[in-house]
């Protein structure tokens, strides 16, 4: 630990598929994180580091808020509806991420949020605005500024006029605001948040905005102990991502609900003939027809998605022990000592077994 240490707690929160593990990762830079294109491929609370000389950012990317009555009637893990609010409790700072390439929930904070920054209103939080260059017009921009800040940002009243000619280019602070103080008001009705300290706009094809935010984010940090070694990137587990990754690819090439209700089971993890890192995940199937899906023709799919889980190598997480370097078919396999754990090859999905009916496949 540096002689001056310096951490802050970020909370990421949003509409389910807002794009809050993509920006985690974009953020770490690295790949810790599953993504897909549909709801709730985050299942529960994960923590990602960000440790740059003196300074640690610590950033819970969590499930996408729901209503209880959502969770009851999709039956979805109560994760999904307690993790958010848990995240809160020790946050320093609560980053709102909004999709504005999303029309159906771009125009306006859901209730679940509102209700959550109103629970938690002395923690600070910016409004981070997502894929602006999907946006043709700029006027549609400032409206949906105004509209998720209430024209306030930082306690002041927004000067839209200003904001459009004075903050060109995609990334944009909060709009130099001059105006009389705003008082806080807590109104439930409310379709904005008038307590936003910053607004940052990020272009989906833009690294640089996300460098801004980050640093934005280290300069936001305060004097206190590390709750992590410099070199860890996640909390999780070796066999939590290598899980979540498996479920990503999942979620990417099966229909509706057939990813979401298959069971992960990691029968094998060792090492092989070669010094790689071998595993099997057993994945269980409640239907004889979705077992049929998973597999595709000629077992196509399930071979598809065993080869798209298996990126050579990401760094996963911290270790002080040796470790194995998995990597592909016809590729020398190295080993890593007193080192970060890098991602393990996934070299098999072998097993698919039904949880009703059906038969085990070899």
């Amino acid at each position: 630990m540096p002689e001056n240490p310096r951490v802050l707690r970020v909370v990421l929160l949003g509409a389910p598929n807002a794009g809050k593990s993509t920006l985690s990762n974009q953020l770490l830079g690295r790949k810790v994180f599953p993504v897909s294109r549909k709801v709730h491929t985050t299942r529960s609370q994960a923590l990602g580091v960000i440790t740059e000389k003196e300074t640690q950012v610590i950033l819970l990317d969590t499930p996408g808020l729901i209503s209880p009555a959502k969770q009851k009637r999709h039956h979805l893990e109560l994760s999904l509806l307690e993790d958010p609010w848990k995240s809160m409790e020790s946050a320093d700072l609560v980053v709102v991420l909004v999709d504005v390439s999303d029309k159906w929930t771009r125009n306006q904070l859901s209730p679940q949020l509102l209700r959550c920054l109103t629970q938690f209103s002395q923690v600070p939080s910016i409004l981070v605005m997502n894929k602006v260059d999907c946006l043709k017009q700029k006027s549609v921009l400032l409206e949906l500024t105004a509209a998720l800040t209430e024209g306030v940002v930082n306690g002041k009243k927004l000067k839209m006029r200003q904001a459009l000619h004075s903050q060109p280019g995609p990334h944009r602070p909060s709009p130099a605001a001059q105006g009389p103080d705003v008082q806080p008001v807590r109104d439930p009705q409310r379709m904005g948040w008038p307590h936003f300290q910053e607004i940052f706009m990020l272009s989906a094809l833009s690294q640089e905005d996300v460098k801004t935010l980050k640093q934005y984010l280290l300069a936001q940090a305060q004097p206190g102990p590390w709750e992590f070694h410099s070199e860890v990137l996640t909390s999780q587990t070796p066999e939590e991502i290598c899980a979540n990754m498996i479920r990503e690819k999942l979620l990417e090439y099966l229909p509706k609900e057939v990813p979401y209700n298959i069971q992960q089971k990691t029968e094998v993890w060792d090492e092989g003939p070669s010094g790689e890192l071998v595993i099997e995940q057993k994945l269980l199937v409640p239907k004889e027809s979705h077992m049929k899906i998973l597999i595709g023709p000629k077992g196509y799919l399930i071979a598809q998605i065993a080869q798209e889980a298996s990126p050579p190598k990401l760094l996963a997480g911290a270790t002080n022990q040796n470790c194995l370097q998995g990597l592909g078919p016809g590729m020398d396999a190295d080993r890593l000592t007193d080192s970060w754990l890098a991602w393990p090859s996934l070299h098999h999905i072998c097993r698919v077994m039904p949880s009703a009916g059906g038969r085990n496949l070899p």
